[in-house]
């Protein structure tokens, strides 16, 4: 009687790793060797006295890896008659655990060495992208430096002063009556702020605060939380609004048994 013969076993792939727990040196160390293959390829790096300082969007890639978003808390605007300046908050949110795991501050203004000619939104966008970086540089800066980069973000070093410069010597003042100031005298003050573009009225930190709560209920999947915490620092008041209301009315047609999409 012939016995069946068994067929080989194929050999058992190990599965490769899609996302990282910081909490294993293990696997953070991969994550440093596949961080800075796509820092590489993608030359998300800023040369600065021959040091490679890793731009915000490669600390956003080693965070998105590790399933840590971050979610813009406040913006604050500290201006005043001879400065634009605003100030930003950014806090870090675990996808998994639900819970803030880092936090963020920076600031940006127009006396700034470059920024002297920078609009107002633009000096609020840079405070914010700073915050960013600097959230993320607070718990992955050693990663970082394991990938073989300055545990520094590039857009920190715009801050007038982390580089040195050479003093430029300025030139003697004519003694004629200077004709640029009282050009610009000239021009009425309001026509000035009417030109410049208005910054955009984005959600509340309380509102904020509202989605991500909602977020954490049972019944919204894992998708709709992803999706909807990765586009939440582009929401304005009104979308903001909007989004609160819709998460209820999905939350509250679930629970009565009903399908509706939350995000």
């Amino acid at each position: 009687m012939s016995q069946a013969v068994k067929a080989p076993k194929e050999p058992v792939s190990k599965p490769k790793v899609e996302s990282y727990d910081l909490s294993h040196s293990d696997e953070t160390l991969h994550l440093a060797t596949d961080l800075a293959k796509f820092i590489k390829e993608n030359k998300l790096t800023t040369n600065v006295q021959g040091k490679e300082f890793v731009n915000v969007e490669g600390w956003q890639y080693a965070g998105s890896r590790l399933g840590i978003v971050p979610v813009v808390e406040h913006v604050i605007n500290v201006s005043n008659d001879q400065e634009i300046k605003y100030q930003a908050k950014v806090i870090l949110f675990d996808l998994k655990s639900g819970q803030t795991v880092g936090a963020g501050f920076a600031v940006c203004s127009n006396k700034e060495q470059g920024k002297k000619f920078y609009q107002e939104f633009a000096i609020m966008s840079m405070a914010q992208t700073r915050a960013i970086g600097k959230a993320y540089r607070n718990i992955l800066a050693w990663i970082i430096r394991a990938a073989g980069y300055e545990p520094t973000p590039a857009e920190e070093m715009d801050y007038g002063g982390n580089t040195p410069t050479v003093a430029e010597t300025p030139a003697p003042a004519p003694q004629a009556a200077p004709a640029a100031p009282v050009a610009m005298k000239a021009v009425p003050a309001e026509l000035a702020v009417a030109a410049e573009p208005l910054a955009p009225a984005y959600a509340s930190a309380s509102q904020k605060e509202e989605i991500i709560r909602l977020l954490n209920h049972p019944v919204v999947t894992r998708a709709e939380k992803t999706k909807m915490l990765l586009n939440i620092n582009r929401l304005d008041e009104e979308r903001a609004t909007q989004a609160i209301a819709k998460l209820k009315k999905a939350i509250d047609d679930r629970e009565n048994g009903q399908t509706a999409a939350a995000a």
